[in-house]
This record gives structure tokens, sequence and C-alpha cells, in this order.
């Protein structure tokens, strides 16, 4: 399908695409729209940044106004995704009538209890706090006709197994399930074969592997120099950064030092309040500031289209991490660009990256080693700072 319009979406949905300028769909959307549109289950693996919130919003949103009773349960691992998909459903709504609601932790329970007795018939939530509301006896799922599971992999890889298993309990086994997972580890493929029937396989593009438009770049330093080569790296760069970091303290250090370098910053990680993690959130999307320095939290989720450049100042402990990291660049069709600090004691975690990355011939990459005060490991020919040295079509 070429445009919305080939799928006989309702009008009002379709007034609704029109007015947000989405006219042709995504490829991860022309895929799964006539299986879910059709009713059928779907297990879907796309890269980040291919439009699959509009993947599963568009088929809820038909559903919701072609049918008068049902609801819809969307699952996402963090609050940032949550509060992003709920923005997309609301405008693909409209003023059609069709209450929705967000729950998320962080936020006011008083507020969730009151939009929650106005029977919203599409839930956005993580599973923690869905799991509060239906402890409390707040929150009913009996009679949700339709479930997703976005960012199934991440979900998992923090815990959520069993949370997920304790909220399907309440939602009712004839629905139409949507999964959706940017990677396909085994656990995935269990729990498909556990809560889907005769599930559509749509895969966009290659499992494990960032979309093509990232431009990604390696570049060995030592400890001492870290700090001092990521400030000549983010004044011969234009435009807004990611600049990503391992624990919540080094978030906080990391923008201080920014800021005192004269660098517009702020932090973003699980430890801030709800409020505060909105307000970064919103003054880096206006660009109110250049760099958000970020935990793996902001990994997930994050769709701000300006993003021209992802710095992996600590490698991530998860080599599939990697590839939610940069993808937070070249959103949509967009160019970007990735570049990774490895330090020699980073031999492991780097050789894990390249093994996922390498599986089906990725890409042509190049590696930048800062040669002074290199040690440890295999010591590199020489090579002056900057200076780029290509391996071909696979890392080395």
């Amino acid at each position: 399908m070429s445009t919305f319009a080939e799928f006989g979406l309702p009008e009002a949905l379709q007034a609704s695409l029109a007015a947000m300028h989405f006219t042709e769909p995504t490829p991860i959307q022309s895929e799964t729209l006539p299986l879910t549109l059709a009713g059928q289950d779907v297990l879907a693996t796309a890269q980040t940044g291919s439009g699959k919130t509009g993947a599963f919003s568009i088929p809820i949103v038909a559903r919701m106004l072609q049918q008068p009773t049902g609801t819809a349960l969307v699952l996402t691992p963090t609050r940032e995704l949550a509060t992003q998909v709920y923005t997309v459903i609301n405008q693909l709504l409209g003023r059609n009538g069709i209450r929705s609601v967000l729950l998320i932790g962080g936020e006011p329970l008083g507020r969730q209890f009151r939009d929650l007795r106005y029977n919203p018939r599409i839930i956005v939530g993580t599973p923690g706090r869905i799991n509060d509301h239906l402890d409390r006896g707040t929150l009913r799922l009996s009679e949700t006709q339709f479930l997703v599971l976005d960012e199934t992999d991440r979900m998992l890889d923090m815990g959520f197994g069993i949370q997920i298993d304790q909220i399907l309990k309440h939602v009712p086994k004839e629905r139409q399930t949507m999964m959706f997972s940017a990677t396909l580890p085994p656990a995935i493929l269990n729990m498909s074969q556990k809560y889907l029937r005769n599930p559509g396989r749509v895969e966009i593009g290659r499992a494990n592997a960032p979309v093509s438009t990232v431009k990604q770049e390696v570049l060995r330093v030592s400890r001492s120099e870290k700090y001092d080569t990521l400030l000549k790296e983010l004044d011969k760069r234009v435009g807004s950064v990611i600049v990503f970091v391992r624990t919540k303290r080094s978030a906080d250090d990391l923008a201080e030092r920014l800021c005192a370098a004269n660098h517009s910053a702020d932090a973003i990680h699980g430890d801030l309040t709800q409020r505060r993690r909105d307000r970064a959130i919103r003054g880096f999307r206006a660009q109110h500031y250049r760099i958000m320095v970020a935990t793996d939290i902001a990994a997930r989720g994050l769709d701000i289209p300006h993003i021209a450049h992802v710095v992996n100042f600590d490698l991530p402990e998860c080599p599939e991490d990697y590839i939610h990291r940069i993808g937070r660049t070249a959103r949509a069709g967009a160019e970007g660009s990735a570049l990774s600090f490895v330090l020699p004691e980073d031999g492991r975690k780097w050789s894990a990256i390249r093994r996922m990355l390498e599986t089906g011939d990725l890409l042509e990459a190049h590696d930048r080693v800062h040669s002074r005060g290199f040690s440890g490991g295999v010591k590199p020919k020489k090579h002056a700072y900057g200076k780029r040295h290509s391996y071909g079509q696979r890392y080395r």
C-alpha cells in the first residue's frame, strides 16, 4: 500500500493522519496494517525509528472508532515511551469522544483514579503501574480486545516478565495481540508462543541491525583522555547530541562538567522525579539545550527528530542496547552519526557488540585511535589522533 487511504480506514482517522501530515505508510506500517486490520495477531521486529508506534496505534484507533465497546491495552517498558505512545494515540483520536488514559509511575495516583472513572477505552502504561491499579481494583481489563506489547525485548531485559504474566491473567484470551521488538532473542520467541495465536510474522530490516543512515565510528581512548576527547568531538559536530553513560551519578557529573565548559547540557536518569524527567525531555525537544547526558533509560522510546549525534561515552552493558542507543538518531529516514568511546578495558564489551553487528555482513566501519596514553590489549599501529582507518566490510 502506498497511501493510508488504500487501507479503508475510518474517515475520522484519515482526517487525523492528514492533519499530522502522515500520507505514506512506512514499511513496517505497510506490512502490519493489513494483518492487524484483519484481526490477526502479529509478531514484528523492526529497527528503531521505523514507525512502529503508528503500526499499532492506527489499527487500535480504527477499532475503537468502528466498535462502540471494547478496550485496548498498550504496555511499554519506560514512562517516556508510554508518554510518547499516548500522545500519538490522542493525536490520531482527534475529537471523537473516545477517552484514553496514561498509567505510569511518578505521576499522581489521584489524577489517574479520576481518569479511570471515565472508563477510558485505550489504556497506555508501564507494567508496574498497571499492576498497581489492578491490585487496587481501580482498573479492569475484562473487556480488552486489543493488546500491544511494545519494545518487548526491553521489557524482558528490565525484569518485567513476571509482571506481564500477572497483567495478562486479567486480559481475555480471546483478543488480538501484537508484539513489537527491535531484537529477537529466544525469550521473545518463547513469549510469542505463549501469548500469540497463529501470528503474522513481520520483519523490517535485520534484527540487531541499526538503520543504514547511521554513520558509526569508534574512538579508542585511554580513561584519562576520555573527557577532553569528548569536548573536542562536541566542538567539531553540529546539532543536538545524546551522550550515553553507565550510571546515574555519571550522568549528573558529566552534565555539570559540560555546563562548566560552556556547553548547554542536562541529564536524565531513573533517580529523577517524573516531573524532572519530563522537563528535561521538553527542554531537549525544544532545543533549549544542545546536549542530553543519559543513562539507558533514554535509549528506548525517545523520538526527537533533530538528534544528530549519539555518543557512547560509556559502552552499554548489554550488546543489544547499542542498537537502541544509536537508534535515537537517524529517525524516519534522516541521517545521523554514532560515536563510541572504547577504553583498553572495554575489549570484551566491544567484541560482543561487534559479533552482534557482524551477523549478516552488516556495514563498513571506521575505527579511530587516540594513541597517546593507550595501553592494554593489542597496541595499535601508528595512528595520530583523528586519523581514520578502514577495516573493510566488517569490524575486525
